[in-house]
C-alpha cells in the first residue's frame, strides 16, 4: 500500500528514521516502535480508505490483533478529505476520533525581532536534552500516568537524539535565562520536505510569542540549512495555536484523521 497522506506519509518517513517497523499490506499498514511501546502513533494501523461504518468494528479488532499486549488503541485513515462523521462506528465503540489540519509553507512570515532575555538555538548538551524531558512533563494536561509518560518522553528524547546525530534534523529551544520555556523539532522526510514534530511551550509561558518565534527560527533555518522546498506541520483544528502558524504563512490543504482510545497505561 502506498501512503497518500501528506501528514501520514511524513509521520511514517519520521518513525522509520528513528527505528519503527513498517510492514505494508494491501488495503493497511503496521507500524511498530519496540523501542517505544507506550507510543500510540508508533504503534498503529493506517488504513488504506475510508473504511464503511460496518468495517470499523473488524478494523479494532485486527489492531488487538496485531498489537496483542496493548492496551490502546491507534488507527489512522489514509485519506487527504474527509470528517469525523464517517467515522461513527468508531465513536460507537468507545474511540475517540480527531480531525487534524495538515498545513504547509514554503516562505514563512518573520515575526520582528526583540529585544528581550530569549535566546533561540538547537538542544545539544544532555542537560539541553533532559530540560526536553522536563518540559514535556511540564506540558502534559491529559491526566496520563505520570511514571508511564515520562518513560515514553525519554524513549522519544533517545530516537530524537539520533536522528539529530545522523543529520536528519534538529530539535530547538526557546531558552530565557537557562530555562527551555518552548521547543520543537523539525526533521528531513524525503521529497524536498520537512516535518516539524512537538510544538509546545511550557504553561507560565503561553501566550508571550514563544512559540510563534521558534517556528519562524526552525522554519528559516529547514529552509535554508536542509534546503528544504515544504515545510509540513500538522495542528489541531479547534487549537488556538492553529492561528499562529496561519500567520506565519502555513496555509491548511488536506486533514488528517485518526482514532484512538485512551488508556492509563500508554501515552501518545
Amino acid at each position: 500500500m502506498e501512503i497518500r497522506s501528506l501528514g501520514y506519509a511524513t509521520d511514517i518517513a519520521l518513525l522509520a528514521m528513528s527505528g519503527s517497523i513498517v510492514e505494508r499490506f494491501g488495503d493497511h499498514v503496521i507500524v511498530r516502535s519496540p523501542h517505544n511501546p507506550s507510543h500510540w502513533w508508533g504503534n498503529f494501523l493506517l488504513l488504506g480508505s475510508m473504511p464503511a461504518r460496518r468495517e470499523q468494528s473488524g478494523w479494532i479488532a485486527r489492531f488487538h490483533e496485531a498489537f496483542p499486549h496493548s492496551t490502546h488503541v491507534a488507527i489512522g485513515i489514509d485519506v487527504d478529505y474527509g470528517s469525523a462523521e464517517a467515522l461513527q462506528g468508531f465513536s460507537e465503540a468507545g474511540l475517540g476520533v480527531n480531525c487534524f489540519a495538515v498545513m504547509t509553507a514554503s516562505v514563512v512570515e518573520l515575526p520582528a525581532v526583540a529585544d528581550d532575555a530569549v535566546v533561540l538555538r538547537p538542544l545539544r548538551s544532555g542537560d539541553d536534552w533532559a530540560r526536553s524531558v522536563e518540559l514535556g512533563v511540564r506540558c502534559e494536561d491529559r491526566g496520563l500516568d505520570p511514571v508511564d509518560y515520562r518513560a515514553f518522553l525519554e524513549a522519544k528524547a533517545v530516537s530524537n537524539r539520533r536522528l539529530v546525530a545522523k543529520g536528519n534534523g534538529e530539535w530547538f529551544g526557546a531558552f530565557i535565562h537557562d530555562e527551555l520555556a518552548c521547543q520543537l523539532g523539525l526533521v528531513v522526510t524525503g521529497e524536498g520536505r520537512a516535518r516539524f514534530q512537538t510544538v509546545e511551550t511550557a504553561p507560565d509561558r503561553r501566550r508571550q510569542g514563544l512559540a510563534r518565534r521558534l517556528v519562524a527560527f526552525a522554519s528559516t533555518w529547514g529552509l535554508n540549512q536542509l534546503a528544504a522546498q515544504e515545510l509540513v506541520m500538522v495542528a489541531e483544528r479547534d487549537y488556538w495555536a492553529i492561528d499562529l502558524y496561519r500567520s506565519l504563512g502555513f496555509v491548511e490543504n488536506a486533514v488528517q484523521l485518526a482514532v484512538e482510545r485512551a488508556s492509563t497505561d500508554g501515552v501518545t
